[in-house]
């Protein structure tokens, strides 16, 4: 048939010439919206295969309709993902319709009513509320255009969890940044150049900003590891100023020593102070406070001691008025502990001193082993390297400086520090066990299917993110805050991705034991053992495969946690002890309603710790009222046992009359309920009411009121 007399007909009846030039195009503009590149073999594949299709039809007239089918049949063909795109695309009028009204109730709710799916977010403010309707419409383009009908309906039904769908086209998830390499020699933001500081003060002040502008550039924690040995240089290079001005007034050397290291402390205290004023009330440009972590504690110069010194007792001491002070939330603290360091009659003893009454008053710091036994300890008596949390609980897999993923020689060392991870995806493992029961097949084939639907998510992911300029963020791609990150602002980041993790996480590991055999993680555990030593077994064989970083992590759900109980009761109802009440447990914690004691939880969680070096955290309930020394005997039993571990207390303060106690609901001195209360959120601290008023979500505060064990 002759090209020049076909004619489409378009949806309005009129007609128009066949020109296989507008096939090219769209299919062109179909694959670009997925990274796609097609060749010129690859247009006339597509072109000759519709050609052929309207000479079979043999009719000279093609309906507009006919011509998107034949074209999209043979994308299915030969291309499927840019199928796909073509296909979203074609429908876009109507799928957006729905779309955004979908996002515009949303929105409603955000201005009018406020939102408690994260709360590190204040949604009363402006910023946040702009922020959060961005998010909602983020999330809905991400769901419409980055994931096939599978994915689709995994996420939707509820066997998967993709964590910050708003977020994870846009930038990568948390991060140990390289303050350190970024501070030194001087460096550029905002098209200014910022020397190196040459005092502390000026230090804590460039410290701040970078951590501001760079937090907002990601989603999820954003860790400075090791602040104390960062801050370090500048105090020296403070008290040798004050050291000369105070010799110039003819001050004797020993006075002048004296008064120079005064002022130290005072430039500490300041600075200090100063972190906990700006993390707490100065919001990204993200629209929530940054999720900010520091670690701490190695250091056994004077300077390095004093800075965790007085960083822990300004947490302790709190912020507020006179009668009112409080302890903040941000930055999360990690005590890094080394028992030949911090034991008994050691050198940092009295640092670890300092932080045990902190934690007694404030809950933080958490405390990191480095010398007991599991992977984190491991590679710190190994090569002497730490492997900061970032944010509350996420950890990198070892890379290593010359060999990569694994070791080339028995001189390579891990490198740890200015790394980060591409986003994590969840198992809601009760809901796949349930689904395999349903339809009679084995509970692995049907995980197996849902680990590789994850893993396809996170090559997508990785390979998406690659085609990011590094102008997106400067600071971590263009001025070293991220390792490798010394790249052309036009620079795709592909080239620096290797280190990176990507995170397969799980939750309701107890509610799977209970779905499988009707007892708990106290009363038995062997399966849910079993099925996370083989999703480990799994992903070892994944990452050797796509040279991908995989890493398991025990998922910290917060508003997750009642979002998965709705998923399971839709398709499953309610069942005894896995969907009777309003949350899901987090990660392979035991029940919080366990009535169990700390050493019993320790104990009982410790058998699946190194199963999940991913993200992990262990914390117990400690009631005892402020015992320092039971303190004390727990935390050193959990670092022998090489736990990342958080003290958990319930801290309560009335806004009437100041008074403040563990666990309290209704002041005793004045009757008041204008309380303010922060529990642990999961593997961070959050307030749980301010002034009276509840932040967080409701399956969450189901959660904390039937607290026992934890």
């Amino acid at each position: 048939m002759d090209l020049d007399e076909i004619k489409i007909i378009k949806k309005d009846g009129t007609y128009q010439d066949f020109k296989p030039q507008k096939i090219v195009d769209a299919i062109h503009k179909s694959a670009s919206r997925v990274l796609v590149d097609l060749t010129d073999d690859d247009d006339k594949l597509i072109v000759d295969s519709v050609i052929y299709g309207i000479n079979k039809i043999g009719n000279k007239l093609v309906p507009i309709k006919i011509m998107h089918a034949l074209v999209e049949n043979s994308l299915d063909k030969n291309f499927p993902e840019v199928a796909k795109s073509y296909r979203d695309y074609r429908n876009y009028k109507h799928d957006f319709v729905e779309m955004l009204d979908d996002v515009y109730q949303k929105s409603q709710s955000i201005m009018y009513i406020g939102d408690k799916e994260n709360s590190n977010a204040d949604s009363a403010l402006v910023s946040t509320k702009r922020s959060l309707i961005y998010s909602e419409l983020n999330r809905s383009l991400y769901k419409k255009f980055f994931l096939n009908k599978d994915e689709l309906e995994a996420i939707n039904d509820g066997y998967i969890y993709i964590h910050d769908m708003n977020a994870r086209r846009d930038c990568i998830n948390c991060c140990l940044f390289d303050m350190a390499s970024i501070l030194k020699g001087g460096f550029e933001m905002g098209n200014l150049w910022y020397n190196e500081p040459k005092t502390l003060d000026v230090a804590f002040d460039v410290i701040g900003d970078v951590t501001l502008s760079a937090a907002a550039q990601q989603y999820g924690g954003f860790t400075l590891p090791e602040i104390d040995k960062t801050l370090a240089p500048y105090a020296e290079k403070s008290y040798k100023m004050y050291l000369e001005k105070y010799l110039a007034l003819e001050i004797n050397e020993e006075k002048a020593e004296k008064l120079a290291m005064i002022d130290i402390e005072k430039d500490f205290r300041q600075g200090f102070q100063g972190f906990e004023y700006k993390f707490n009330t100065v919001g990204s440009s993200r629209g929530d406070y940054p999720f900010l972590t520091f670690t701490f504690g190695l250091g056994t110069g004077v300077f390095e001691k004093m800075a965790s010194k007085i960083c822990l007792e300004t947490r302790r001491l709190g912020q507020g008025k006179k009668g009112f002070k409080r302890p903040v939330l941000f930055p999360k603290l990690v005590f890094l502990y080394d028992e030949n360091l911090h034991g008994k009659g050691k050198i940092n003893e009295d640092v670890f001193e300092e932080g045990v009454k902190c934690s007694s008053q404030t809950m933080y710091p958490d405390w990191l082993s480095l010398t007991g036994e599991g992977y984190v300890p491991s590679m710190y008596k190994k090569y002497g390297r730490v492997v900061s949390p970032m944010g509350c609980r996420a950890f990198l897999s070892p890379w290593y400086e010359r060999g990569g993923e694994a070791p080339a020689d028995s001189d390579d060392k891990p490198v740890f520090v200015g790394r980060f991870n591409l986003g994590a995806i969840s198992l809601h493992l009760p809901m796949i066990l349930a689904k395999a029961r349903r339809e009679s097949r084995d509970f692995y084939e049907v995980l197996d299917y849902y680990l590789n639907l994850i893993r396809q998510l996170h090559i997508k992911t990785y390979n998406y993110l690659g085609e990011m300029r590094a102008s997106t963020n400067p600071l971590g791609f263009c001025q070293g805050g991220f390792l490798g990150g010394n790249l052309n602002p036009t620079d795709k980041i592909k080239s620096i991705l290797a280190p990176m993790t990507a995170s397969f996480g799980f939750t309701a590991l107890n509610e799977l034991q209970e779905l499988y055999n009707g007892k708990s993680l106290v009363e038995d555990g062997e399966f849910a053992l079993e099925v996370l030593k083989y999703i480990n077994d799994k992903t070892t064989e994944f990452k050797k495969q796509d040279h991908i970083l995989y890493a398991i992590y025990g998922t910290p759900a917060e508003s997750l946690c009642g979002k998965q109980v709705t998923q399971f009761r839709k398709l499953y109802g309610i069942v005894e002890n896995v969907s009777d009440r309003p949350y899901v447990s987090n990660s392979f914690h035991c029940h919080v309603t366990e009535d169990i004691t700390p050493i019993e939880k320790q104990n009982l969680e410790h058998r699946f710790w190194d199963y999940a070096n991913g993200g992990k955290i262990q914390y117990v309930k400690y009631p005892i009222n402020y015992n320092i020394e039971a303190i004390k005997t727990l935390i050193r039993r959990a670092m022998e046992m090489g736990y990342y571990e958080g003290v958990n207390l319930s801290l309560a303060y009335c806004e009437d009359c100041g008074h403040q106690e563990l666990d309290m609901d209704v002041c005793p001195v004045c009757g008041s309920k204008n309380l303010t209360k922060i529990e642990r959120m999961n593997g961070y601290l959050s307030y749980s009411r301010v002034a009276g008023d509840t932040r967080l979500n409701d399956a969450k505060m189901a959660e904390i009121k039937e607290r026992k064990s934890m």
